[in-house]
């Protein structure tokens, strides 16, 4: 069973997309700090992680920075309440597969999730 991990510091959003991905049937991890998104890489080993660009401490881009120092492998959604480009071509730069804003489309994250799983696991 493929294993998602949600971080991002904003409880209902964790909420949000934890149930849908559960129903969904994926396994769920979730952290809400980057250092806690960090350890669980390592200890977890997640297939796939959501990940917020703007959380206090550390933000997203440097968590994702950190998670590929641990895993080339592992698919990044970076997740944003702001569209900002300039943020999201830095996340495609360090290797993000995709970049969504919020409020999300849970279909197109929903297919979005579906392509990068499939695509891994062939």
């Amino acid at each position: 069973m493929p294993r998602i991990m949600v971080v991002d510091d904003e409880p209902d959003a964790v909420e949000l997309l934890q149930e849908f991905l559960v129903a969904k049937g994926y396994e769920v991890l979730t952290a809400t700090a980057g250092e806690e998104a960090l350890q669980k890489v390592r200890e977890e080993r997640p297939h796939l992680i959501l990940l917020d660009v703007r959380m206090p401490g550390m933000n997203g881009l440097e968590v994702l920075r950190r998670v590929r120092q641990i895993d080339q492998e592992v698919g990044v959604i970076m997740v944003t309440a702001v569209n900002e480009e300039e943020t999201g071509r830095e996340a495609l730069a360090l290797g993000a597969f995709d970049y969504v804003v919020k409020p999300l489309d849970l279909a197109y994250l929903e297919r979005s999730l579906w392509y990068k799983i499939t695509t891994m696991l062939l």
